[in-house]
């Protein structure tokens, strides 16, 4: 949005920060709809243990192949991939622990302070800010809905079967979108925890938002 509309930032900025927050009103009545109580009961098995290498492996190769197939998406994820290389890595104990507690604080901060500076009440108080705020929340929704029914149409040709709630986790809302997937499941079956289960699929919609924005600024850009 900073690039193709930038007088819309703070109200697409307030937007994105309200579904995080409406997470758990937003999902559960499309999760619960598109469920039966019996595939929300499904316990999937343990995770397989991941070995060192293979986690600092992860964010180097997928920085690469972002980076030669996607430049634009290449800033973002490769700050994230960053973070999770400094902390997979154990060589930057000192650096890893400042960037997860005082500087993402400090970060934190600055940002809501730069998008507070972006609402001026002319342009956030206009008829367009309630039209980018229903987008969002029919854009999340479908999100969500497209999640659940993957995972349901994965099951039909997967031996071990995979809790649908977990589908819904695969929207850019982290950790909120796996808590929610968690807590639905526990309502059905109070010894079903799905939460590690469901942060997969959740960090996946992260890097998947970011490479589709990449895509999108690609095209749109060069038009």
């Amino acid at each position: 949005s900073g690039k193709l509309a930038p007088e819309l930032l703070g109200a697409i900025a307030v937007a994105a920060y309200s579904y995080m927050a409406l997470v758990p009103l937003i999902q559960p009545p499309i999760m619960k709809a598109l469920t039966t109580e019996t595939e929300r009961k499904i316990r999937m098995v343990q995770l397989r243990t991941v070995s060192k290498r293979e986690k600092i492996l992860f964010p180097v190769v997928l920085l690469m192949l972002v980076a030669l197939l996607l430049p634009d998406a290449a800033p973002l994820l490769g700050m994230f991939c960053f973070g999770n290389l400094m902390r997979e890595s154990g060589v930057v104990e000192r650096l890893s622990d400042t960037v997860q507690n005082g500087l993402i604080n400090i970060v934190t901060i600055f940002l809501g302070l730069s998008v507070g500076a972006k609402l001026v009440a002319d342009k956030f108080l206009q008829p367009q800010t309630l039209g980018i705020l229903l987008l969002g929340v029919i854009a999340f929704g479908i999100g969500t809905a497209a999640g659940v029914l993957m995972a349901k149409l994965l099951n039909l040709c997967s031996k071990n079967k995979i809790n649908p709630l977990i589908g819904s986790a695969g929207v850019s809302a982290v950790p909120m979108a796996a808590r929610v997937s968690n807590k639905v499941g526990l309502e059905s079956d109070p010894q079903n925890f799905l939460l590690m289960h469901a942060m997969g699929p959740n960090v996946a919609g992260v890097i998947g938002s970011a490479i589709a924005a990449g895509v999108m600024l690609k095209y749109v850009l060069a038009m």
